[in-house]
């Protein structure tokens, strides 16, 4: 009686542990949701507060009623193509659409992955291509590809898979895609939520890659026959260069909970051939084999994009580097110090249109932005998604 006693009381104190856990993990979820704070990791501080709002500036709707459009590209000043993650490519002409540039018929899109990456040829028109990122399934596995289309008076012809199989998931699928100063083109792959394979220099997943236009693999990337450029990244979102010292630049998601302490966002420069960390260090953590990030950012922004300005309409952000955040509901903008390798502060746009995706440059030196509220997690109203164009800043 005494043993069958004591087999209930622990059965009981175990089922106690195991709500008591959950309940504690409900509170702390959702109170890392709801935070607003800003925070810098305590070994990457910044010369700023939490949170500044110096900047002056406007913004005014441009389209209404998109689906969580992921890439804006400019063929002219007045028109953009628009990625949605549904898998559409829409063509808009003085913010008027005006067709269907394409649609993807193969696109997985039950969560985070979809079409996402789309960028212009460095030549276009001239070579009049347009290189997308996108997630689909097959035989009950999911991968991303790059793919090439040509553009014939603002209708796709012509369609490339110039790299394929790289490992998605409906969660950490990436995908941005950037041309450098050398031409080639640079793609963010996420883990797939298998961190292991970040490490892995035979898998594509948690990287940054590069390739030729071509889809062919550079001879001079740092690993011999591999497109991996950097490595050890968990889910890269955003990729621009520095148009000062011609350094690639980075955003990336840090850890959900089920892979690690929450928050850790990251801002990277990143160096060929070099390990971020992900999945052995992340947050503050160091390691001697690994680069830290410039800057991390506790509770999540969830960082979306990234794109340095380098035009003249808004002279107060001349080579500074943008983001969007969607958790972080606003831009981001990260000055960098004189050497380029440092954060000497930043600032948020206190954008009040709720999760913020893309941001672009037009040709003519206008930065639009995209919101991000019907991907499942935000809050839609009649007009959502729509794209959106910074006005003025002194």
């Amino acid at each position: 009686m005494k043993s069958h006693k004591t087999k209930k009381f622990i059965i009981i104190s175990i089922i106690l542990i195991v709500i008591i856990a959950f309940v504690v993990f409900v509170i702390n979820y959702t109170a890392i949701l709801q935070s607003p704070v800003i925070e810098t990791g305590s070994k990457l501080e910044v010369d700023s507060q939490n949170i500044s709002k110096s900047l002056d500036y406007e913004y005014t709707p441009v389209i209404s009623n998109l689906y969580v459009p992921w890439s804006i590209v400019f063929p002219t000043p007045d028109s953009m193509y628009i990625a949605q993650r549904s898998g559409e490519i829409v063509y808009y002409k003085n913010s008027q659409k005006q067709a269907d540039f394409y649609k993807f018929s193969e696109i997985s899109a039950t969560n985070e992955e979809g079409l996402m990456g789309m960028i212009l040829d460095p030549d276009y028109p001239n070579s009049p291509y347009i290189y997308t990122s996108l997630a689909y399934e097959e035989n009950n596995q999911m991968f991303v590809k790059v793919v090439r289309l040509t553009d014939i008076n603002n209708q796709a012809k012509e369609v490339e898979i110039l790299l394929d199989k790289i490992p998605a998931a409906k969660f950490h699928a990436g995908s941005r895609l950037r041309f450098g100063p050398d031409q080639k083109l640079y793609i963010t792959t996420g883990d797939a939520t298998n961190k292991d394979i970040a490490q892995d220099i035979n898998s594509l997943g948690g990287k940054i890659l590069r390739m030729n236009k071509d889809g062919s693999i550079p001879e001079d990337n740092p690993f011999d026959n591999s497109y991996v450029y950097s490595y050890g990244h968990r889910n890269p979102q955003g990729i621009d260069f520095d148009p000062i010292s011609g350094v690639l630049f980075s955003t990336e998601h840090g850890p959900s909970l089920f892979d690690g302490a929450a928050g850790g966002d990251e801002v990277n420069r990143i160096i060929p051939g070099k390990d971020y960390g992900w999945p052995k260090v992340s947050h503050t953590e160091s390691t001697p084999e690994a680069i830290d990030p410039l800057l991390v950012f506790t509770p999540a922004i969830a960082p979306a994009s990234g794109v340095f300005y380098n035009g003249d309409k808004y002279p107060s952000l001349k080579n500074t580097f943008l983001f969007g955040g969607l958790r972080g509901e606003g831009i981001f903008v990260i000055y960098l110090d004189e050497s380029r390798q440092e954060v000497n502060s930043y600032e948020k746009l206190n954008i009040t249109e709720g999760r913020i995706r893309e941001i672009a440059v037009s040709p003519d030196g206008y930065i639009y932005f995209s919101t991000s509220n019907r991907d499942g997690r935000g809050k839609i109203d009649d007009k959502s998604d729509q794209i959106f164009r910074l006005e003025q800043l002194e």
